[in-house]
């Protein structure tokens, strides 16, 4: 029998028929009835989603009522709304779970049991029966349940790079969500579409103009359309954020500077923010780039990114709103290696900003490469919060065309121990504010959401999306946890069909490092677009634009020395860490290339020569992608056809770039080896 088309769209809220007899039959027996309580926004998009998908994956129409009966029932309701109804729920059960935690529990009945979905408010609520519909999807056992969870992260943004005219920046997937032209009178549906998937996973803002921010973003004009996608976001627990230009007062205030200590450029901010909350009242806060990359910021003025975030910081604290102010900046006049730049600038800042400001820092030193360490500012700042920043859009990793799932990377990063304040200092711990004993916490990801019908350009690239919004409620969840939730939600609970995806997802990263970047390359990509290889690019007008700055392949070896005989970026790493990646035996050979200029004679742990290592990285990655065109092969009366389709050609096309990314490298490095072996 053909298996129906599918194109994508509702991702992973694809509501099937549950197809394990056992737990159809369990999930039947449990649900006879749904008690939603209450009659706000949120309470309807509650029903609604639970009249979506019950009867789909029941198979049968479940009633919906206001009040208890003698059938078993799912119940959702605050703890607050439960006592009422005669459900009370322990105070020591619900005293931890905050604001936005929830719990589900099954709570016995004279003839029947319920099952309660609660918490303290209806966001939680939200998050609770998301959490569990997954539970269904992926055909958990609901026979005794007593799960509870809140988040270990308070703002979990996306951040999409999208700018006015609707063109998106590293944008992957057609155009911007956003319909500028037509807001506030046309509400496109797809808002609503977008807003019901972030709350699937537990996200709770988003930032909807590109950091390379244009002023008039800022013009009432555009806060009026801004004010109404927030009044579509809010019922689902989304906060909506904006990215302003440093300079706007200049622009739209018509002001002569935006200097940070001129008192009337800080009273032209004061009212603009009272603008937003007059029309957003639940605004989160601006994310913002500062000189970077030709930005406008306080250096233009002589002043520093503490004054330039405090300005912001001063006029959005009496609302509550946040400031996320990026540490992306690299000017090399501070320091000749760009890895080291950024903790240069923000390190004497330590302790100098507001309260209401959280320091935003790349996971890596250098620009979302498919491996680095972690940025040394983890660590390094310990009375200033920092807000993590992650790219889900592919940028530098084959962008939509490439199947890499990215869990992985993510979670390397997390789990780094920076050794801050002994061992267990990690990243981790670090954003969620509990090393430092922080109130504020944030996660930022870099959306790879368009137009396309299926959301990301590739139907593989939604599992970053999820995975982004599942490490940002708990960071101590596994890659391959999310994986497969994300797969059995997504494609299919068969064994087989799960065990094939998973190893297709799990190995994606390791292989696209070994095609593209291994043993700790970075920054070869060609220039602008940064699809493909070009290892040999050396026309930028800064040397650090360069691709041979970072590799500086020579007739002696590869890679960038930044130990302490070198750049010595080293020393902006704590003990031990520092002195593991300054020895060249001890260096983890993920980062080797990036810490060392390693001799190409030089032999490596496993008995290989660096040349001869490099060769084999280079022919492995490849042969995995050849691996997975032929997994997925298998899989073809398992999938739906026109998915099926689509993936198999991104596959095809991923295999003829992973080769030439291959023979491209090669064939740059090999002419420095055999200029010595000649």
């Amino acid at each position: 029998m053909r298996i129906r088309d599918e194109d994508g769209y509702e991702l992973w809220l694809r509501y099937r028929v549950v197809d394990n007899p056992d737990r159809f039959s369990q999930y039947r027996t449990a649900i006879d009835q749904v008690i939603v309580l209450g009659n706000s926004p949120t309470a309807e998009i509650i029903r609604s989603e639970l009249r979506r998908a019950l009867p789909a994956l029941l198979d049968r129409s479940v009633p919906f009522s206001t009040h208890t009966s003698e059938q078993p029932a799912l119940v959702v309701g605050t703890v607050q709304q439960l006592a009422a109804l005669g459900l009370s729920v322990q105070r020591e059960q619900s005293r931890d779970l905050g604001e936005e935690g929830f719990l589900i529990r099954t709570q016995p009945g004279d003839h029947h049991n319920w099952i309660l979905i609660t918490g303290h408010s209806e966001a939680a609520l939200l998050y609770g029966m998301f959490h569990f519909l997954r539970l269904l999807q992926t055909q958990q056992d609901i026979r005794a349940l007593d799960r509870s969870s809140s988040p270990r992260i308070r703002r979990r943004l996306l951040a999409h790079w999208d700018n006015l005219d609707g063109s998106i920046e590293r944008g992957y997937a057609g155009r911007s969500l956003w319909k500028w032209d037509e807001l506030p009178h046309t509400i496109d549906p797809r808002y609503h579409d977008y807003a019901r998937a972030c709350a699937s996973i537990g996200l709770n803002g988003t930032c909807l103009n590109n950091v390379n921010a244009q002023a008039k973003s800022l013009s009432t004009d555009y806060l009026i359309k801004a004010a109404a996608l927030a009044d579509v976001f809010r019922p689902y627990g989304l906060r909506l954020y904006l990215s302003p230009l440093f300079s706007a007062p200049m622009q739209l205030g018509n002001l002569k500077t935006s200097d940070p200590r001129d008192p009337s450029v800080a009273a032209w901010w004061r009212e603009k923010v009272a603008e937003i909350y007059r029309l957003i009242p639940d605004f989160g806060g601006f994310q913002i780039k500062a000189n970077s990359e030709g930005q406008p910021g306080p250096r233009d003025y002589g002043a520093s990114h503490a004054a330039g975030a405090d300005l912001l910081a001063a006029a959005l604290e009496p609302y509550g709103g946040l400031l996320l102010w990026r540490a992306f900046v690299y000017e090399t006049t501070l320091d000749t290696d760009r890895a080291k730049c950024a903790y240069q600038e923000f390190v004497p800042l330590d302790g100098r900003f507001r309260t209401n400001v959280l320091v935003q820092v790349k996971n890596g030193p250098i620009d979302f490469q498919p491996r680095e360490p972690f940025h040394p500012l983890f660590g390094a700042l310990e009375q200033t919060p920092l807000a993590l920043e992650l790219q889900i859009t592919q940028e530098y990793l084959g962008q939509s065309i490439h199947l890499v799932y990215l869990g992985g990377m993510w979670q390397e990063i997390l789990d780094s121990d920076t050794h801050a304040k002994g061992s267990g200092s990690t990243v981790a711990r670090i954003v969620d504010g509990t090393l430092h004993d922080y109130n504020t916490s944030s996660i930022v990801g870099v959306a790879n959401t368009g137009s396309d019908r299926n959301w990301c350009g590739h139907h593989f690239a939604q599992a970053n999306w999820y995975a982004f919004g599942r490490l940002a409620w708990d960071h101590t969840l596994r890659a391959e946890t999310i994986a497969e939730e994300w797969i059995r939600a997504t494609w299919s609970n068969d064994p087989r069909v799960v065990d094939h995806l998973k190893t297709l997802l799990l190995d994606s990263w390791p292989a696209c490092l070994n095609y593209m970047t291994p043993l700790g390359l970075h920054h070869i990509m060609q220039e602008g677009h940064h699809y493909g290889p070009d290892p040999a690019f050396n026309a930028a007008p800064r040397e650090d634009w360069n691709n041979v700055y970072y590799h500086r392949a020579d007739t002696k070896g590869l890679g960038f020395d930044r130990s302490s005989t070198g750049s010595q970026a080293v020393s902006q790493y704590h003990s031990p860490q520092r002195e593991q990646f300054d020895d060249l035996a001890a260096c983890p050979e993920k980062f080797l290339l990036w810490f060392h200029h390693v001799p190409w004679e030089r032999r490596l742990h496993n008995g290989r020569t660096l040349w001869e290592e490099l060769q084999q990285r280079y022919h492995e990655g490849v042969a995995f992608v050849e691996k997975m065109r032929e997994v997925w092969r298998r899989l073809q009366t398992d999938i739906d056809p026109q998915r099926h389709e689509h993936v198999t050609q991104r596959l095809n096309q991923q295999l003829e770039n992973a080769r030439w990314w291959r023979e491209v490298c090669l064939n740059y490095f090999g002419q420095f080896v055999r200029r010595e072996d000649s």
